[in-house]
């Protein structure tokens, strides 16, 4: 924000004026400004509120409003609502406003508690506003101020108030008053600084309205009244309220006989004065008592002198603020409380702030009430009804990011805001925009912290009062006719509002034209804001502004020229004038001032040509936006030429067709655009300036006749020239006008005829004896065909009800025909658009074409003929779409069919059959055509499945389906499959039958049995023979083995004796075995894969050094790997001997080998590997076969009972190794298991035992206490939510519950607010508590005489209580996991299955729910312990 200079530098600064000429200027606009505010009314009357869009809540009328007295016996709690007059008040969804952000930087000595709330940054709004305020010093004022305190001894300045005059009070005492005329002599100085130690500092000040009284308020209490006229001290007031508090505010209302006074205990007083005889009194009435809420700021409505007959100055309103509420109350005609608003949540520190102004709102002026305590302003409209009652509307608030010290109205329209950094924000009401930001830190603001602690009276206030005196300014801001005043330490200020001329120049000595002449703009449009000076209607208005806008746009001018960089540097003068000459012409359009624009703005900028140039270039985005009409022929040549110039020939062409160049040299363009292609503006230029639509064409048809008449390939430009040719005929014969726009209706028939007659001359112009008949529609059909017809469609569409149109239609068609059926040079699919188009045309309900039926005829010899095989597949579309435009009716359909199989038109054959309904011959058509065959699957599946075809269509197309059934596998055995699953289920057997290739019913099979394969076969309801799954099994062991074993275990329909007879034929042991497992042989399966293990073995052994033993070693411990997964799998259902039986054979199979390698001279290469093999073997069957039984069984073998036990040391020592771990685990499982049962047991005991605390000591059902029914034989019954019943209310309602053979009681309550008053009967609740909670009886001393009674039978099996499972459900979510015991259990459920896997996929079994598949399942592992040395 730019403010004004120094006051002490202005001899420095030549562009600024003296502080006397400003001072001039402000108290002479004094008169002006307070007019303008009037005007500021008006004008918000003259807008009707175009910018409030505030929903209005109009407060209801009471019948009996509440009196002052109950609002003073309110207390004054923050936590407490108070009552609204309106109770919508509060419940408003207001607005909430725009959120401003700019920085700030507090003054030195400006402490804030409230500084966090300081946010982002935003861009200054300097540039959209200009500067909206001016502020200056007031210099004589201040002067004086400093000069008064040292001379004689004055003492600081403490408050201001300025009407006519300007008083001025100090810490001493004395009221200083200023007049506000250029030299701001002193007029008076009113008491003494004696005076001033008795009274203590001037606290308070008010000016009455005609500027004839002071009222001066003190800091310790007293209160005088002065004649500013003669400086005669009229009253001396001592007892208008208690004593020992200082005066905060005194004001003066519109009546001059009444005035407010609010003192440092938060009360409020009303001042009445009267002279009766000569004698001056002074009457105080309490309004407000501190005592039960304390005010802190007073505020009453001033009307201006022209609405002092406003309907509401009659009621004299008076607002208060509160530490915790607004009130609006009426002094007159009796004392009346209209509005109580209460803050809400607000931080203490903060300043309340009221200020009053008159508003124009739905075209009445009324006052509003701005209010605003920490970062919000609420604004609340008052009005006065025609009963005579109030009513109070809240306006749209504003939600600020700062703290607020201070709140004016500077009009009606703009506030000015000062926030706890010192820092002052002007912002627009209605629109919440922020104009202006400035720092204020140099005035050095007064604060009144010392009155609001009463320090002059010994500091007798509140702590929550002297916390908002700690910000409080209200002495030391007051404005006046639109003029605010700052009181600081030694000088005073003032600001005001700008007026719009001032503005602007302020923006012009800155040298920012460009915000200038935004600025302006902004006030020619009605759009700115805090507008001073600009009256008279829009039209008068708006001239104003535009004359100023001129003589900047002149002066931007000069200065772009001015300022233009080195000549030599032409990138630097382009961009320069890129950035000046757009700002020129925009702002002469929006003016509207072209003749401005094209006469002394271009004569001037053509001085520089760069200039000229970029002026220029900027006209061409208003030209292609159709926005600038009318340009004067010389600009419009200078542009045409510069664009020329620069080679931007596309920009010209651009430009010409939105120009009016009937003032230009018409050959001279013409010429131009035809040397540079440019084709759309000579056809522009053509059309517009000479109304000629052939010649454009017999220009563009001399270029691309001769090539195409020639055969040749055209070139690019060439097929860009006939592309426009089309569209330009087309947009002619439609009477639309080329590039765009249309052409004139007086002359559309004249250019259809002209452009029919040009098309079909039978020779072109000085055509030569060669030539052609019908050159023109010739080369159009040689170019593009089918647009051509497209063309000549459209246009037959426009051509109705019109016999000459009719005869041109003819004659087309009679051209056409002539010109292609008599050529050979036409292709067959140019010859087929021809025929189509014709067949489109002849299929029309209004047809009155007539074509030769026999051409039709000679068309489809052309189309079908045999001996030419080339574009087979171009002629066969092409007399498809014939067919399909509606041509059929045209041909005999027989010989049609006949001659499109001759020629293998299948497509042409599927239309022809599927009109006749012969769907069977269609699948035929399919399997032909090898660019459809695979289609032939979806089309036999729709026939089949759709509706809409009859039975014996369906029967046909599945038997011609059957028939070619192995054509069909062959071609795709997965779609094949599928369509036999869908349809042809009953017929497997057959289709099976039919497929002789084994290879071909190999795929098939796998396909239609095999899930994997991705086809989509519900098996259940495909019932297969066994015998069919079995073929298929025999045939997968044929081309691929090693899939049989995957593929078995998908599989379900095969029968196990037959199925193993065929793996044995193969000699496929390890599908034999697995399938003699799924038998339930288990020793057989095992005797297999031994079998196999011992020959891979023996193989292993025999082989010399030199073979692929790695190879026979895998092999090895495959075998032996599903050997002993085997054995793994079925020990589990077999007793000790049967598992020897298994494991023991395996073990000596496996140490064979080593025992030959022992007793041999050299050891086998592999014999570690063996080791290992065996090892593995070993600690598989130690699960299963104790290991007492495994060493007697190694020592008994004859070559190990020999003394050789070094051989086998490593396999005992691994044995022991297992067996350690495995004991050390059991040991640490069962303490891991002894410490949680402790834990639980310990927890449970603690849940159990803990005792029972009632919420009351009354029934919750009879509301009686539990001690008053002692007549009858009644227990007590306390739950543990709390809740206390006699056993007979609980047994009345019927809250007893059979659990497992046990009556339990239910609270009432909880489980009637649970279940809606009904009880349920899960049991499942118990834990929950909402059914039976935990309860204990307590029966009377009057009871136990009587004896217990009887005991219950007690069930066979333990069951918790309710108490007991709701203590458990306590220890399982303190536990917030499953328990070790629930994991080591499952471990355990889960080795008895097929292999030991605790993070494996779900199991089936619904009541399978395993902790480990839980989501929420974590494992918490400690670390191993640290060995130390």
């Amino acid at each position: 924000m730019e403010n004004e200079p120094d006051p002490e530098n202005l001899e420095q600064n030549p562009c600024a004026r003296t502080v006397e000429e400003e001072l001039n200027k402000a108290f002479n606009l004094e008169a002006s400004l307070s007019k303008f505010s009037c005007i500021d009314l008006d004008k918000e009357l003259e807008f009707k509120n175009d910018l409030i869009d505030d929903k209005e809540f109009d407060i209801p009328q009471v019948d009996t409003p509440p009196t002052l007295e109950s609002i003073l016996n309110e207390t004054d709690d923050e936590d407490e609502s108070f009552v609204l007059e309106d109770p919508t008040l509060l419940n408003v969804d207001t607005i909430d406003s725009h959120s401003y952000d700019t920085s700030s930087v507090a003054s030195s000595d400006s402490g804030d508690r409230a500084n966090l709330k300081r946010k982002k940054k935003l861009p200054d709004s300097f540039s959209l506003h200009g500067s909206v305020m001016r502020h200056s010093l007031l210099k004589g004022i201040s002067a004086q101020i400093v000069s008064a305190a040292d001379k004689v001894d004055a003492g600081l300045p403490t408050a201001i108030a300025v009407s006519s005059l300007i008083a001025v009070g100090t810490s001493h005492g004395l009221a200083l008053i200023f007049g506000k005329d250029q030299n701001q002599a002193l007029r008076l100085c009113l008491g003494s600084t004696s005076v001033g130690g008795q009274y203590g500092a001037i606290s308070a000040l008010s000016i009455n309205n005609d500027c004839s009284r002071l009222l001066c308020g003190f800091a310790k209490g007293q209160i005088t009244m002065w004649d500013l006229a003669s400086g005669k001290l009229l009253r001396s007031i001592t007892d208008a309220h208690p004593p020992g508090t200082a005066i905060l505010h005194i004001k003066f209302t519109d009546d001059p006989t009444l005035a407010i006074c609010n003192d440092s205990g938060g009360s409020v007083f009303e001042l009445t004065f009267k002279r009766v005889m000569g004698v001056r009194t002074c009457e105080s009435r309490c309004l407000f008592s501190g005592s039960k809420g304390e005010v802190c700021c007073i505020e009453p409505l001033h009307s201006k002198p022209e609405l002092k007959d406003h309907p509401i100055t009659q009621f004299s309103l008076l607002a208060m603020a509160s530490l915790t509420k607004i009130l609006v109350i009426g002094l007159k005609p009796s004392l009346k409380v209209w509005m109580t608003f209460p803050y809400g949540r607000m931080d203490p520190s903060s300043v309340p702030l009221l200020a009053w102004h008159f508003v124009a709102v739905n075209n009445c002026v009324n006052p509003m009430l701005a209010f605003c305590r920490g970062d919000m302003v609420h604004f609340l409209l008052v009005k006065r009804d025609e009963s005579g009652a109030i009513h109070v509307t809240k306006q749209k608030h504003l939600h600020l990011y700062y703290d607020l010290i201070n709140f004016t109205w500077i009009n009606s329209r703009t506030v000015v805001l000062l926030d706890s950094v010192e820092k002052l924000h002007v912002i627009d009401r209605q629109t919440q925009e922020e104009l202006e930001t400035m720092e204020i830190s140099e005035v050095q603001l007064v604060y009144n912290s010392s009155h609001f602690k009463s320090l002059a009276t010994g500091g007798n206030v509140s702590q929550a009062l002297a916390l908002v005196g700690e910000k409080a300014c209200y002495q030391s801001i007051s404005s006046y006719g639109g003029q605010i005043f700052y009181l600081g330490t030694k000088s005073v200020y003032v600001m005001m509002l700008r007026s719009w001329r001032e503005r602007m120049d302020h923006l012009l000595k800155q040298d920012c034209l460009t915000e200038a002449l935004a600025l302006a703009w902004s006030f020619h449009e009605g759009k700115a804001k805090a507008v001073v000076g600009l009256s008279g209607d829009v039209s008068k208005r708006k001239a104003v502004v535009a004359d100023r806008m001129v003589e900047i746009l002149f002066h931007y001018a000069d200065r772009a020229l001015k300022k233009c960089p080195d000549q030599g540097k032409i990138q630097v003068m382009e961009q320069h004038f890129q950035d000046t000459v757009p700002v020129i012409v925009d702002y002469c359009l929006l003016l509207q001032r072209k003749d401005l624009l094209f006469s002394q703005m271009y004569d001037k900028l053509s001085e520089n040509s760069v200039a000229k140039g970029v002026f220029l270039e900027c006209l061409e985005p208003y030209i292609l936006s159709d926005k600038l009409v009318g340009i004067t022929p010389q600009v419009m040549k200078d542009l045409i030429v510069h664009f020329q110039d620069k080679k931007l020939m596309e920009n010209v062409e651009a430009l010409i067709v939105h120009m009016d160049i009937t003032s230009l040299d018409i050959q001279q363009v013409v010429l131009m655009c035809w040397e540079n292609r440019l084709y759309d503006a000579m056809i522009y230029v053509y059309n517009r300036g000479m109304n000629e639509f052939i010649s454009p064409m017999e220009k563009l048809f001399k270029v691309i006749a001769p090539p195409l008449n020639a055969g040749k390939t055209l070139t690019d430009e060439q097929v860009v020239m006939g592309n426009k040719l089309l569209v330009y005929i087309s947009c002619c014969l439609a009477g639309r006008a080329y590039p765009l726009g249309d052409i004139p209706e007086d002359l559309v028939p004249l250019v259809k005829n002209q452009v029919f007659e040009f098309l079909i001359r039978l020779h072109s112009v000085e055509a030569s004896s060669e030539e052609e008949v019908y050159p023109y529609v010739r080369t159009l059909l040689h170019f593009d065909t089918r647009e051509f017809l497209n063309v000549l469609a459209l246009t037959f569409e426009d051509f109705k009800n019109d016999k000459q149109a009719v005869e041109y239609q003819q004659r087309i068609v009679d051209i056409l025909l002539k010109v292609m059926v008599e050529n050979s040079d036409f292709t067959p699919s140019q010859v087929g658009c021809l025929f189509t188009f014709l067949a489109r045309q002849l299929a029309k309900p209004d047809n009155t074409l007539f074509v030769n039926r026999t051409l039709f005829d000679q068309v489809l010899e052309f189309l079908c003929s045999p001996d030419d095989d080339s574009r087979h597949s171009e002629r066969q579309q092409v007399l498809l779409e014939l067919l399909q435009a509606g041509g059929i009716v045209q041909f005999e359909e027989s010989r049609l069919i006949r001659m499109a199989e001759k020629a293998a038109f299948y497509q042409i054959c599927e239309f022809m059959y599927e009109r006749e309904h012969q769907y069977d011959k269609i699948i035929d058509c399919y399997l032909h055509d090898p660019l459809r065959e695979e289609e032939v699957f979806n089309y036999i599946h729709n026939i089949l499945s759709i509706p809409g075809h009859s039975a014996e269509e369906k029967q046909s197309v599945w038997q011609r389906a059957m028939d070619h059934m192995e054509e069909l596998v062959s071609l795709k055995p997965c779609k094949a499959a599928e369509l036999v699953a869908t349809h042809f289920s009953g017929q497997i057997e057959v289709v099976v039958g039919q497929l002789q290739n084994q290879l071909l019913l190999f795929k098939f099979l796998r396909s239609l049995l095999d899930p994997r394969e991705g086809v989509h076969v519900n098996q259940e309801l495909l019932q297969i023979p066994p015998r069919i799954t079995e073929q298929f099994i025999e045939l997968l062991c044929q081309f691929s083995p090693d899939q049989v074993i995957e593929t078995l275990q998908v599989l379900e329909c095969y029968r196990l004796e037959e199925t193993i007879q065929i793996t044995q034929k193969y000699q496929l042991h390890e599908v034999t075995a697995y399938l003699l497992e799924k038998k339930g042989d288990v020793h057989g399966a095992f005797l297999l894969l031994l079998q196999r293990l011992q020959s891979r073995l023996q193989e292993m052994t025999r082989q010399g050094e030199n073979t692929k033993e790695d190879i026979l070693l895998k092999g090895v411990e495959d075998t032996m790997v599903e050997t002993i997964a085997l054995c793994q799998r079925n020990s589990q259902n077999l007793n000790q001997q049967q598992r020897e039986a298994l494991w023991f054979p395996l073990l000596e199979a496996m140490m064979a080998p080593q025992k030959l390698s022992s007793s041999a001279a050299a050891p086998h290469l592999h014999c570690e590997a063996l080791k290992s093999l065996t090892m593995q073997v070993l600690n598989s069957m130690a699960a299963f076969i104790a290991l007492p039984s495994i060493l007697q069984r190694i020592l008994q073998d004859p070559i190990y009972g020999k003394g050789k036990l070094g051989e086998i040391q490593g396999l005992i020592l691994g044995m022991l190794d297992t067996f350690n771990y495995e004991q050390t685990l059991l040991e640490t499982t069962a303490s891991l298991l002894n410490q949680d049962l402790h834990w639980s047991l310990c927890n449970l005991r603690a849940s159990i035992s803990r005792g029972l605390n009632p919420k009351q000591d009354y029934c919750s059902i009879c509301l009686q206490q539990y001690k008053r029914r002692q007549e009858m034989d009644d227990e007590i019954i306390v739950f543990s939510c709390g809740h206390l019943y006699h056993s007979f209310c609980l047994q009345s309602k019927e809250c007893t519950l059979e659990i497992e053979g046990q009556t339990r009681w239910a609270c009432y309550k909880c489980s009637s607010s649970n279940k809606a008053g009904k009880l349920s009967e899960n049991p499942s609740e118990n834990k929950k508590g909402r059914i039976t909670s935990s309860q204990v009886k307590m029966s009377p001393s009057y009871h136990q005489s009587k004896g217990d009674p009887p005991a219950r039978k007690a069930n066979s099996e333990p069951v918790l209580d309710p108490q007991q499972m709701q203590a458990f459900d306590q220890l399982c979510r303190l536990y917030r996991g499953s328990s070790r015991l629930a994991l080591l259990m499952e471990l355990s459920q889960n080795r008895g299955g097929d292999s030991y896997r605790p993070f494996a996929g779900p199991q089936s079994g619904p009541a399978f729910n395993s902790v480990f598949q839980n989501e929420n399942f974590q494992l918490q592992l400690a670390p191993p312990p640290v060995a130390e040395d």
